[in-house]
Parts: C-alpha cells; structure tokens; sequence
C-alpha cells in the first residue's frame, strides 16, 4: 500500500462532470490499496470572478480581506468533491488548510508556509478515509487566514507530500504533462517523459504555467518525485525528479513566454560605489522581485539602470522610486508594460557550444529584435516585444526541436 498526493487544478473541477470525473480517478487510486490525500484548487475561473467582486467594491483592498475572500473558491471545491467520492461510496473528509495545518507567515496574498501539522490528516488516513484538502491556503499567527500566492495548490500538495513522506505526488492539469513548449500554440511541440527539478524550477520561474515555481523548489528541497498528468486523458505523463536521462541529446528541454513583465529604467544615476545596492535595496524592502537587470554608460559620469519586475508590481516599484530618488539621485523613472520574456532551458546547453547563436539567429530571421538578454548555465532569456512573443516561442521552438 502507497501513500498518494494527487493535484487537482481548477480546470479539472471547473463542473459537475469533470468534479465526477475527478472523483473517479481517486476513488480508483484509493480502491486499489492506497492512502490517498486530494488537494484541490478553486472551480474553473471562481478566483478571477472573486477578484471582479472585490473591484466592484474597492480598488484598494486590504490584503486580510482578499485572504477572506479568495480562500472561499478552495472551499467550495473541497465539498463538492468530497460530496461526489461519498456519493460514489468512497469514504472522504473535506479540510480547510488550516484544518489539514497549514501555519504561514504574515504576507498577505502570498504568504509562506512556516509549518505543517500533518495531525489531522494523518487520523484521518488511519480511519481509512480519502482526505481532500483545499490548497492554497493557511492560517497566520494572528489566526488570519492567509493565501499563498497563484499557484499555491501546487505548493500546497507538495509540501503535504514531503511532510508525510508520500511515495508520489501526482499533478494533475488540462495537458497530458510537461511539454517542449505550449501544446496548444506550437505546433510539433513534444512531451517529455522526464525533467530535472533544476530545469523545471528555470521553466517554471520563466512563464511555462504547468507548475508553480514554488513548488518545484520544495520539492527539489525536500526530494519529492513530481509526475504531472492529465485529468482527462489516462496516459503517462512527465516525471519531475532530481537527475533526468537525456532525451535523444535534447539541447533544450522547453520555451517559455512570460507576458507578465514590466521594464523600468532610471536614468542618470551617478555613478559611483553604492547606488545600485540603493536602488535595489529600496525594492527589496517592498518585497519586489527583480528579475533581468542591465547597467549602461550614461553622461557625465552617470549610469542608467533597466531592469524588470513583475508587471504587477510595477506600479509600486515606480512610486517608491520616485519617492526615494534622493537617495540615488537618480533622473527620470520610465515605465514600459509591452515587452515580454522568452526563454530557453536545457541542462544540454552547459556542454554545447552556439546555443545562443543559434536562438538569436532564429530570432533575426523572423525580424524581431532584443532588447535585453540573460544567461545562466542551463537558461537564455531575451525581452522583446509583447506583440513578437508568440511568433518567437515558434521561430526558437523551429530551431531547437524538431
């Protein structure tokens, strides 16, 4: 008898029937012999129809209040499914991510998880019961409920499986698992049977929306084997682990797009010993992720800084840098909202040489110019265009993977 954690993403709980659908896909793991603990997310598009309530009230809502709200779309999915495996004769227990133990920092909107107090979970496996637990969820230490963030069912169901030791942890989504690129915009897009963590965790911070990069980091952190598969088709998926074999010496393993970016430049910064460290400081206090930065010559011994941030933050980011500018002296503060990010990943790359080349080239032919560029060992990313990003994704796909 096994221990399994198995994913539920909104898609695959979006109406009754894929909710019964669902319901017979645990049903059947757990009738073969196994304990099986079911984390779900929120129905269909219910957090994006939360969020237009909220906006019908405030633009400016508290982060505690959004906590309250969205954590309603994991419940309501909890009880629907649990009410299906029951009334399919499975014995099941819905709990809320406080009730399952989940202790988080105090960040609003996208807490942390500090602890998990498997407990409550663990009795109620011993009862036989399957346990269906609502993701993204936890309680503060102001017993304030708290969400973790897009994608925290991911990291949800992967802690749960770290926690108790799981033998597998299934993800289970609208796609058959991970894939070259996105299936349903490139053509001739493929499978792969295997990934490293490392790869996975690059892909997944890059824009590829299979997994939460959260996620991948705990379960690289924690050794939990990750399979990702789909809810409507029964085949074999792709394997998340820690060392994957080389598929047919794949140079790159994926491409990416991310469209939710946002590029800042501050021109005129003096240059001199500290200001970066300034500049960045003051986003790091706000909790602003800085992803690509670039640092060029500028006049009379001045430098302008360009970097990105998350495009949701972007306000924020201009605001406290305009507020703060006499403490880098820095000129004026742009913002640009029309570029997005491509990226390619492969742990191949670190023994070939021409990857780079050859992505550029691709680019060049398809007449779309880069505007920034960062490497790593297994990654290359460019921003360019918002409007050139899909055409990209297809020209590099082209290029690498045939």
């Amino acid at each position: 008898m096994a221990l399994i954690v198995q994913k539920f993403g909104g898609s695959s709980v979006a109406d009754r029937d894929r909710i019964f659908n669902v319901a017979r896909i645990v049903s059947n793991t757990h009738n073969a012999g196994n304990d099986v603990v079911v984390v779900v997310s929120a129905q269909g598009d219910t957090t994006d129809d939360l969020l237009a309530k909220a906006a019908e009230i405030t633009h400016d809502p508290s982060g505690r209040e959004m906590d309250m709200l969205l954590a309603a779309g994991e419940e309501i999915s909890i009880a629907l499914l649990t009410m299906a495996l029951q009334s399919m004769g499975t014995s099941a227990i819905s709990l809320t991510g406080w009730q399952a133990g989940f202790r988080t920092d105090q960040s609003y909107t996208k807490a942390r998880i500090q602890r998990l107090d498997t407990e409550r979970i663990e009795n109620e496996l011993n009862r036989n019961r399957v346990v269906v637990v609502a993701g993204f969820q936890g309680l503060n230490k102001m017993d304030d409920i708290t969400t973790l963030g897009r994608g925290g069912s991911d990291t949800s169901a992967v802690a749960i499986a770290a926690a108790l030791h799981a033998d597998r942890c299934q993800i289970f989504t609208d796609v058959e698992g991970v894939y070259t690129a996105d299936p349903r915009k490139v053509r001739n897009a493929k499978k792969l049977e295997e990934i490293s963590f490392d790869e996975m965790l690059e892909l997944a911070s890059l824009g590829a929306q299979v997994l939460n990069n959260r996620s991948v980091e705990l379960a690289k952190k924690y050794g939990v084997e990750l399979e990702v598969l789909s809810s409507l088709n029964p085949v074999p998926g792709t394997v998340v682990k820690e060392v994957a074999k080389d598929m047919e010496g794949m140079l790159i393993k994926g491409v990416a797009k991310d469209t939710d970016v946002a590029v800042i430049t501050i021109m005129d910064v003096p240059d001199v010993p500290g200001m970066s460290f300034k500049v960045f400081g003051i986003l790091a206090q706000k909790k602003i992720n800085v992803d690509i930065i670039l640092q060029a010559g500028g006049r009379d011994n001045t430098k302008d800084l360009t970097f990105t941030v998350p495009l949701g933050d972007a306000e924020t980011a201009i605001s406290v840098l305009e507020k703060n500018k006499a403490r880098y002296g820095g000129g004026n503060v742009k913002l640009r909202t029309d570029f997005a990010k491509v990226s390619i990943v492969g742990a191949g790359m670190q023994s070939h040489s021409g990857v780079a080349s050859r992505m550029f080239e691709a680019l060049y032919e398809s007449n779309i110019n880069i505007h920034m560029i960062s490497t790593s060992e297994i990654k290359i990313s460019v921003i360019i265009e918002k409007k050139d990003a899909d055409r990209a994704v297809e020209a590099i796909h082209d290029a690498f993977i045939h």
